[in-house]
């Protein structure tokens, strides 16, 4: 790559970075200042976790639950996203309409959410109506009916779903990407399931997950904004302290990453989406922060956004070539046990496709060969800034707590967090990128119109040579 286009001046870089060092000063200084999480068990196993900031009016409440797609088999793939949906449509006690008529006249919000680990129902609401959402928490969890009739019904309105997701390349890029990598294992399933499955799902089915998966070592109750810990645990119990203590969080076997590349060839669109990855590490590897640290060396970068002074040498590069790419956005996809670290790339030159992929290659090989300290420390800078402004409101918060639960079993603290980030060095960097980035196994996926995207075994024997 040339250095003269890698090495731009930082004169917007650095004004970003002392804004950024503003915005952790209180942080850094004064870590004792921020809320603390308290942390109980209940009898039953059930963890409570909260978060408390008197100084608001309004709450956030949830249940985390440690499991999702990966949960599932061949045969239901699917069941943990249809759960969610037909949890909403009424319980032994409510109907769907009470339901929606309880949280609209509270002024609250309910929703849920399925991922490839995990799955997540909260109430965003008052700091009064606490009591009321951890009931109707409980009550959507404990008594839904799954009534046949609405089971039947929802079929139509996941499908649909599953044909806006379609629409959506970078969900479809990122699904083709699991599937390639992970191709003999639960983690490389879509959330949604296949459609047959969604066609063929039954009523057993869904009660089969929610006894095999529902239990409540598996479950975390988190709240976060004006919330009482005491008084969460007290509801807690009431509501959640007859579940089945379970037999202990799931074990899934490892994946075994797998080189491959799908191409979804289509002249008629417009535009080229390309994914690249490699094998990443699992949440409690030592080589998590170093992996975040220099997937935030590669960094992102958008045309449309106008961004003039890019930060990280992929950016300055890419903004200096004309037409080159619409955008690029670095990835660090991160499981219990395994994940994919990349790059995702889009372009309307069609042409260039193989120039965009051999310079995002060959800054994957710098980072193990000649990276900068300047730039560990402004992706580092950066990393932090990104984890500390994620934090904004209620739910933010709760969900932070809520996956370090799941991934942890504690919750660390923002401070915790930036001393681990601080303390990578660019000798991690390296030794990182060492082990998974340079002359390794690559699952790459492209949609679109990408002829000129380049085989995979010249890819793979340019990486192995480095001569891109």
């Amino acid at each position: 790559m040339i250095r003269s286009a890698l090495r731009l001046p930082l004169v917007g870089a650095a004004r970003a970075a002392a804004r950024q060092r503003a915005a952790l000063a209180t942080v850094s200084s004064n870590p004792l200042s921020l809320p603390a999480t308290q942390i109980s068990k209940l009898r039953n196993g059930l963890t409570v976790a909260t978060e408390t900031n008197p100084q608001l009016e309004t709450a956030t409440v949830g249940v985390w639950i440690d499991s999702g797609s990966r949960a599932e088999t061949l045969k239901n793939n699917g069941v943990a996203h249809f759960l969610e949906h037909i949890s909403f449509k009424g319980t032994t006690h409510r109907t769907q309409v009470d339901l929606e008529l309880e949280i609209e006249n509270m002024g609250g919000h309910l929703n849920a959410y399925t991922s490839r680990e995990h799955t997540v129902y909260y109430a965003r609401l008052f700091a009064q109506d606490v009591p009321r959402g951890v009931e109707i928490l409980g009550d959507i969890l404990r008594n839904s009916k799954l009534d046949t009739g609405a089971i039947d019904r929802e079929r139509a309105v996941i499908l649909r779903e599953a044909d806006e997701v379609d629409k959506q390349m970078e969900e479809v890029v990122f699904d083709q990407l699991h599937a390639a990598a992970f191709p003999d294992n639960s983690l490389g399933f879509t959330i949604l399931g296949p459609r047959d499955n969604i066609r063929s799902l039954q009523r057993a089915d869904l009660a089969e997950y929610i006894r095999t998966n529902y239990t409540a070592d598996r479950m975390f109750i988190v709240g976060a904004g004006k919330v009482d810990h005491t008084q969460l645990c007290a509801l807690a119990e009431q509501h959640f302290g007859t579940l089945p203590p379970g037999t202990g969080r799931p074990h899934f076997p490892t994946p075994q990453f797998t080189g491959a590349d799908v191409r979804l060839r289509e002249d008629n669109m417009r535009t080229a989406h390309v994914a690249i990855a490699v094998r990443g590490c699992g949440w409690r590897s030592k080589d998590h922060w170093p992996l975040l640290v220099a997937s935030s060396m590669i960094g992102s970068w958008d045309r449309a956004a106008g961004n003039a002074f890019p930060s990280s040498n992929l950016a300055r590069y890419v903004a200096g070539q004309a037409d080159l790419a619409n955008s690029f956005l670095s990835f660090n996809t991160t499981y219990s046990d395994m994940g994919l670290w990349g790059t995702y790339l889009t372009s309307d030159n069609r042409e260039k496709l193989d120039e965009l992929v051999r310079v995002t290659l060959r800054e994957w090989a710098r980072l193990a060969t000649d990276p900068t300290a300047e730039e560990v420390e402004q992706a580092k800078l950066q990393l932090k800034t990104s984890l500390l402004l994620a934090l904004d409101g209620t739910s933010p918060v709760a969900e932070e707590i809520g996956r370090q639960m799941l991934v942890f079993g504690t919750r660390h603290s923002i401070a915790e967090i930036a001393a681990q980030v601080d303390a990578v060095t660019i000798d991690d960097v390296v030794r990182v990128a060492r082990e998974y980035v340079l002359d390794r196994d690559l699952a790459i996926v492209s949609v679109g119109p990408v002829e000129a995207v380049p085989p995979y075994e010249q890819i793979r024997s340019a990486a192995r040579s480095l001569e891109l």
